[in-house]
């Protein structure tokens, strides 16, 4: 007969890795990743290949565009851009997004 015992500093892989993300500040370089990589999912293709250069700092996305009448539209949609990045990641990660 086998017993299923398991060892006090034993836990599921799953919560092995999300603690070492959490202890060594990763889990939010691995949340901008996933921003980064939702931006075209969320803006669309015409936008995403008029983006010269996306950036995160702090929880503020600097988004570099040099036609002026798409950065306006970006202004205008900017509260809807900020929702739809945040939840194609699952958390808040970007709380403003900033033209340049």
């Amino acid at each position: 007969m086998r017993r299923n015992i398991r060892k006090s500093n034993e836990k599921p892989l799953r919560l092995a890795i999300e603690e070492f993300l959490e202890v060594y500040n990763l889990k939010n370089k691995i949340n901008e990743s996933k921003i980064m990589a939702s931006w075209e999912i969320v803006v669309g293709e015409m936008v995403a290949k008029n983006t010269k250069r996306l950036t995160i700092r702090g929880k503020v996305l600097y988004v570099k565009v040099e036609s002026a009448a798409l950065r306006n539209e970006l202004i205008y949609a900017r509260t809807k851009i900020i929702n739809a990045l945040n939840k194609e990641v699952g958390t808040t990660v970007i709380e403003e997004m900033i033209m340049n």
